[in-house]
C-alpha cells in the first residue's frame, strides 16, 4: 500500500485525501438539494436536466476543492484580517462559499502537523476502487464490441425499411444500423458515433408489430437525445466517486428520468401507450441488457407502466415530505462539513483552544509576530463567538424552514382529508390508491393495465360489490369489457336469474336479454342460468323451439341444446318421421351423431333388413354399409338381421375372410360358424 507514495508527492496525497473527505458532505448537500427540488417538478425532461446538472456539480466540486487546497495561502496584513473576519464568519457552513477558509488548509497539511498515514491509506483505497471499476467498465466495452462484431446480423429488409421510416418520423439523420442479436432479450442501442439498434429474436417473435415499432422508437429516442454520451459521463462519475452513495442515487434518478423521456417521445411518435405498457410488461420477464447499452426494459416497470397509463400521481403530502427531507439532509450535510473543517483544524494545529477557534474564520488572518498576546486572545474570542453564533443561526434557520414546510404539508393533508368525499379530492387521488380503497390491494402491472384499459372505476367496483358479487381483478375486468352494468344485473335478477360473476359475464357475452328470457318463458321452457347460456350459445331461437314442438318433440332445455348442437333441423325430423321411425329426442340425437341419414336407412331396408332407429345407430356405429350387407348375403348365409351384421362386423368377418373360406372349399356355413372360425384363428 506504500507504492502510491513513491508516485505522488506527500503534499498532493494529503490534498487529494482532504478533497475526497470534503466531497462526502459536498455530495450529500447537492443530492439533498436535488431531492428537495424534484419534489415539486413533474415533467420528466426538467427532472432529467436537473439531475444531470446535479451530477455535473458533483464532478466539479472535487476539482474546485482540490484546486483551492493546492493554491498557496495569501499573506494578509493584520489590519486587513481584522476587517475581513466578520464577513468570513457569515459563510461558515456553506461549502460553495468557503474559498477563503480553504486557504487555511495549506497550514493544516504541514508534514510535521498532519496525519499522513490516514490520508495515504484513504487515497490508496480510493485508487484501488477506481482501478477495479475501470477494469469493469473496460470489460463492458469489450463485450459491446464483441456483440457488435460477432453476435449480430442485419435484420430482414422489410423490417429495416420500417425502422428507417420510423427514424425519419423522429427526424434522425444519423446512419443507424439495425441488427438481430441472439444474446439479448430486449431491444437495445450500442455505440456512440456509429449507433446500432439491436433487436433480439425474442422481441421479433414475442411482440406484435405495433409493440415492436414503439419499442424501436424508444431506442431511437436514445439516439436522438445523445443519451449514450451522458451515460458515459455517468460511468466516469461512478468510477471516480464510487464511494459516495449520493452519486449512485443521482445516477439512478438520471437513468429513470431518461427512460421516462424516451417513453414520452416513443408514445408521442407512435401514439399507443397501452401497447407499449404491455410490451414493457413482457420485456420485464426477459430483462437482459448490457450495462453500457441503452435498453427499453431499463428502470422500474411498475413506475413506468403507472406513469404511461396515468394511474398514479405523487400527492401533495409526499411532495412536501420530500422537500422537508431534502432540507433536513442539506442542513445535516452542511453541519457535517463544518465539523469536518473543525476536525481538520484540530489535527493540523493542536495548540490552544483559542487558536482553533480562530482557524474557523481565517487561520492566516492573524500572525503571532504582528499582534500582542492580549490582542490575539480578544480577537480569537470575538471571532469564535461570532462563528459559533453563525453556525447555530444557520442550522436553526435551515431546520426551521424544513419543519415549517413539513407542518404546512401536514396541514394541507389534513384539509384535504376533511373533504375526501368530494369529487375533486377523488380526482386528485391516484388510480392505485382508489383501487386499494375500493378493496383491490397489491395490484400487479398487468392488473393495472387491464383495469385502466377497460375503464374500471372505483365506483363501478363498489356498485358490483353492493350487488353481492365477490369479484377478483379478472372478473371485474371481464364484466366491464362485456358491458355488464348494475342495471343489467338488476333486470336479470328481476326475471328470476341469480347468476354469479362468471355466469353474468357469459350471459352478457352471449347476448342474453330480458326479452329473450321472456320469450323462453312464454314457450313454457324452464331453464336455469347455465342452460340459458347454452341455449343462446347454440343459437336456439323461439322459432326453433316452436318448430320442434309442432313436430311432437316436447324437449327440455338440455335436449334442445343437444338437438341444435348436432345440427338437427325440422326437415331432418320430418324425414325420419316419414320412415315410420317415430324417433324420440334422444333417438334423433344418437342417429345424427352417428351420421344416420334417411338415405342410409332406405338403402338398408331395400336389402331386406327391417330396422328401426336403434338398429340404424348400431349398424352405423360398427361401420356396416349396404355393400357389406350384400357381401354377407352373397356368402350364402341366408337372411341376415341387423344384429347379425353388427356381430359379424364386430368380430372382424370381412369380405376378404369370407373369400378365403370359400377358396378352402367351405360352403353353406352359417354366420355363427364363420364367427367361430374367425375367433379360433384358423385362417
Amino acid at each position: 500500500m506504500r507504492g502510491l507514495a513513491g508516485w505522488v508527492s506527500p503534499e498532493m496525497t494529503r490534498t487529494l485525501g482532504w478533497t475526497l473527505m470534503h466531497f462526502l458532505w459536498q455530495g450529500a448537500s447537492v443530492s439533498a438539494c436535488l431531492a428537495a427540488i424534484l419534489a415539486f417538478v413533474r415533467r420528466s425532461n426538467k427532472r432529467y436536466a436537473l439531475s444531470v446538472s446535479a451530477l455535473v456539480l458533483m464532478i466539479a466540486a472535487p476539482g474546485v476543492t482540490f484546486a483551492l487546497l493546492s493554491k498557496p495561502a495569501p499573506v494578509v496584513s493584520p489590519g486587513t484580517a481584522m476587517q475581513m473576519h466578520a464577513a468570513t464568519a457569515l459563510v461558515v457552513g456553506t461549502w460553495h462559499r468557503t474559498a477563503t477558509g480553504f486557504h487555511s488548509l495549506r497550514e493544516a497539511m504541514e508534514p510535521e502537523k498532519a496525519s499522513p498515514d490516514v490520508l495515504l491509506w484513504l487515497v490508496q483505497l480510493w485508487f484501488v476502487g477506481v482501478v477495479l471499476l475501470s477494469v469493469r467498465t473496460a470489460g463492458g466495452f469489450v463485450l459491446l464490441e464483441h456483440l457488435r462484431r460477432r453476435e449480430v446480423k442485419d435484420v430482414a429488409e422489410n423490417l429495416r425499411r420500417r425502422c428507417i421510416a420510423l427514424q425519419r418520423r423522429l427526424r434522425i439523420d444519423r446512419a443507424i444500423r439495425y441488427c438481430e442479436c441472439l444474446r439479448l432479450d430486449a431491444p437495445a442501442v450500442i455505440g456512440w458515433f456509429r449507433p446500432v439498434v439491436l433487436l433480439p429474436a425474442m422481441a421479433l417473435t414475442g411482440l406484435s408489430e405495433g409493440q415492436l415499432e414503439i419499442v424501436v422508437a424508444h431506442e431511437l429516442a436514445h439516439i436522438r437525445r445523445f443519451d449514450s454520451f451522458v451515460n458515459l459521463f455517468q460511468i466516469v462519475a461512478e468510477t471516480l466517486l464510487f464511494y459516495h452513495p449520493a452519486v449512485w442515487w443521482v445516477n439512478g434518478r438520471i437513468r429513470a428520468e431518461r427512460e421516462n423521456c424516451c417513453d414520452d417521445l416513443a408514445v408521442t411518435t407512435c401514439g399507443n401507450a397501452v401497447d407499449y405498457a404491455r410490451a414493457l410488461a413482457a420485456m420485464e420477464e426477459w430483462r437482459a441488457t448490457p450495462m453500457l447499452a441503452m435498453g427499453a426494459n431499463r428502470g422500474s416497470l411498475t413506475a413506468r407502466v403507472a406513469r404511461l397509463l396515468e394511474v398514479g400521481a405523487l400527492g401533495s403530502r409526499a411532495r412536501g415530505s420530500g422537500f422537508a427531507a431534502g432540507l433536513l439532509c442539506m442542513a445535516g450535510a452542511l453541519l457535517a462539513g463544518n465539523a469536518l473543517l473543525g476536525y481538520e483544524r484540530a489535527v493540523s494545529s493542536p495548540t490552544t483552544s483559542s487558536t482553533q477557534h480562530l482557524a474557523v474564520v481565517h487561520p492566516v488572518a492573524l500572525e503571532a509576530n504582528h499582534l500582542s498576546a492580549k490582542i490575539q486572545a480578544k480577537v480569537r474570542s470575538t471571532i469564535g463567538a461570532v462563528s459559533a453564533q453563525m453556525v447555530h443561526s444557520a442550522f436553526v434557520s435551515a431546520a426551521g424552514e424544513a419543519f415549517a414546510a413539513a407542518e404546512a404539508s401536514a396541514q394541507e393533508q389534513r384539509n384535504a382529508a376533511s373533504s375526501a368525499k368530494t369529487e375533486e379530492t377523488t380526482n386528485q387521488r391516484s388510480f392505485i390508491d382508489q383501487m386499494e380503497a375500493a378493496g383491490f390491494k397489491n395490484l400487479s402491472a398487468d392488473d393495472l393495465i387491464a383495469l385502466k384499459v377497460q375503464g374500471v372505476t372505483p365506483d363501478y367496483l363498489r356498485a358490483m360489490r353492493d350487488l353481492g358479487f365477490k369479484v377478483d381483478v379478472q372478473q371485474i375486468v371481464g364484466m366491464k369489457s362485456m358491458g355488464v352494468t348494475p342495471e343489467y344485473v338488476g333486470t336479470m335478477r328481476a326475471a328470476g336469474l341469480a347468476a354469479d360473476a362468471d355466469q353474468i359475464i357469459a350471459m352478457k357475452a352471449e347476448g342474453i336479454t330480458p326479452e329473450y328470457m321472456r320469450q323462453m318463458q312464454v314457450l313454457g321452457l324452464k331453464a336455469d342460468v347455465e342452460e340459458l347460456i347454452g341455449l343462446k350459445a347454440q343459437g336456439i331461437s323461439p322459432e326453433f323451439i316452436h318448430q320442434m314442438s309442432s313436430l311432437g318433440l316436447a324437449a327440455n332445455a338440455e335436449e334442445l341444446i343437444g338437438l341444435k348442437a348436432q345440427g338437427i333441423s325440422a326437415e331432418y325430423v320430418k324425414q325420419m318421421q316419414a320412415l315410420d321411425l317415430k324417433p324420440t329426442t334422444d333417438d334423433l340425437i344418437g342417429m345424427k351423431a352417428q351420421g344416420v341419414t334417411p338415405e342410409y336407412i332406405g338403402e338398408i331396408r331395400a336389402l331386406g333388413l327391417e330396422i328401426n332407429g336403434d338398429d340404424a345407430v348400431g349398424l352405423k356405429a360398427q361401420g356396416v354399409t349396404p355393400e357389406y350387407v350384400k357381401v354377407l348375403q352373397a356368402a350364402g348365409l341366408g337372411k341376415v338381421s341387423a344384429d347379425d351384421c353388427v356381430a359379424a362386423k364386430a368380430q372382424g368377418v370381412t369380405p376378404e375372410f369370407i373369400e378365403k373360406i370359400r377358396r378352402h372349399g367351405f360352403k353353406d356355413l352359417d354366420l355363427e360358424k364363420l364367427i367361430a372360425l374367425k375367433e379360433a384363428g384358423v385362417f
